[in-house]
């Protein structure tokens, strides 16, 4: 039971720290970001290691596994919303390149992001937020991926 405990009082925290960027960034206006004008050629072996899992413009690397038990995604007609929760093997350096290139390439905006020992990426499109954490620890790298509609949008179904 004591092993949990840390696992739910981090999600608890994440939780809060995505409210709390939602909360700040719904004052803001932000511009949005121009559709990315990168060559499709040049990804060449990289799109066969990749997949999107619940998330259709999130894509993350195939060494990274789902850990159902702390995933949690709610989906509507054209919205989709909750937390992915991963884990792999792969370097933390290499996964926070890999966010900062694929999320621009599925047309997300990088707002901010946040470097210690963890990493905080944050992230928004059109009508929606997207905050990927990362953390390394002895075998794995473990990655929450965040995904909220904005508050400010009066069609957003879950938050109208």
């Amino acid at each position: 039971m004591s092993g949990t405990r840390p696992v739910t009082r981090c999600a608890r925290t994440l939780f809060i720290i995505v409210i709390l960027l939602l909360t700040a960034g719904g004052c803001s206006s932000l511009s949005q970001g121009q559709k990315s004008t990168d060559n499709p050629s040049s990804a060449t072996g990289q799109e066969a290691a990749t997949v999107y899992y619940d998330f259709d413009d999130v894509i993350v690397p195939k060494e990274m596994k789902v850990i159902k038990k702390e995933t949690f995604v709610y989906g509507t007609i054209g919205l989709k919303a909750g937390v992915l929760a991963l884990k792999g093997r792969v370097d933390l350096t290499s996964l926070v390149e890999f966010f900062e290139i694929n999320m621009k390439k599925d047309n997300w905006q990088m707002v901010s992001q946040i470097k210690t020992p963890h990493v905080l990426m944050l992230f928004h499109k059109e009508n929606r937020w997207c905050v990927i954490a990362l953390n390394e620890e002895s075998y794995n790298t473990y990655t929450r991926i965040w995904l909220a509609p904005t508050l400010s949008e009066t069609g957003s179904g879950l938050l109208k």
